[in-house]
């Protein structure tokens, strides 16, 4: 609980059974968080069983497969006031939660953002194109929907007040729940004029393969995609 207010953090998981138990109990060492839930989306190998040697809540998520779909299921289980979007393979760190919960206080939503080359440690997947193609798309986000400063559109390192939460949950529908969620939910953030703000956070090697990214090539694509959608929603009255 951070200054009366519950703490949800929410992690899809599809291929983390090496990470995701330590992400769980660090998110749970760091004294201020009262559930973690890890939405289950078809998980590969071990993953549930990791999970559930946990404090984690884990819900299973086996129709819809896709990583928005899997964080928007996760957001309608959380009981949280402020609700925090991780990753399960060991990239961030639960002690940067400070950070989100500190920026809580006068925004409604704290987007993370990798891109700090100061905050980017030896062997994260982070090289200089990928780097430049978060920015250059998050660019495209920030003007075309005059939103805040932005250097990053696929972190999922994401605070929401439950205010906020609220705000877009009604939108949860116009999405394909892909890999294209993330800028897709700033957008939705943006547009319904929610107080919003960018922080730099660590960002380590990932545990394990990635399903979107993992090569410069898997992340161009996946970048390209994304700009298509975000455009649509600058004529997209929401």
């Amino acid at each position: 609980m951070f200054e009366n207010k519950k703490i949800s953090i929410i992690i899809p998981t599809y291929n983390e059974e090496k990470s995701i138990a330590e992400v769980i109990n660090d998110f749970f060492a760091t004294g201020w968080v009262d559930e973690v839930v890890v939405v289950d989306n078809n998980a590969k190998g071990n993953t549930k069983a990791e999970i559930l040697k946990t404090g984690a809540r884990y819900v299973y998520e086996p129709r819809k497969q896709g990583y928005g779909y899997a964080l928007m299921r996760g957001l309608q289980e959380a009981i949280g006031d402020l609700l925090i979007t991780c990753e399960g393979d060991g990239t961030f760190r639960a002690i940067d939660l400070d950070k989100f919960l500190s920026y809580s206080r006068d925004f409604d939503v704290v987007f993370g953002t990798r891109t700090s080359r100061a905050a980017i440690w030896s062997g994260a997947f982070m090289p200089f194109p990928v780097r430049f193609g978060n920015w250059a798309v998050a660019k495209i986000v920030e003007v075309l929907h005059n939103g805040p400063v932005l250097t990053d559109v696929g972190c999922t390192y994401k605070l929401f007040s439950r205010r906020a939460y609220e705000k877009i949950k009604d939108l949860f529908k116009l999405s394909d729940g892909g890999g294209r969620f993330s800028p897709e939910v700033m957008i939705w953030a943006i547009r319904r004029k929610l107080k919003s703000i960018e922080i730099p956070v660590i960002f380590k090697p990932r545990v394990g393969q990635s399903m979107y990214t993992g090569s410069i090539i898997k992340a161009a694509i996946l970048g390209f995609k994304m700009i298509p959608l975000i455009i649509k929603y600058r004529l997209k009255r929401i």
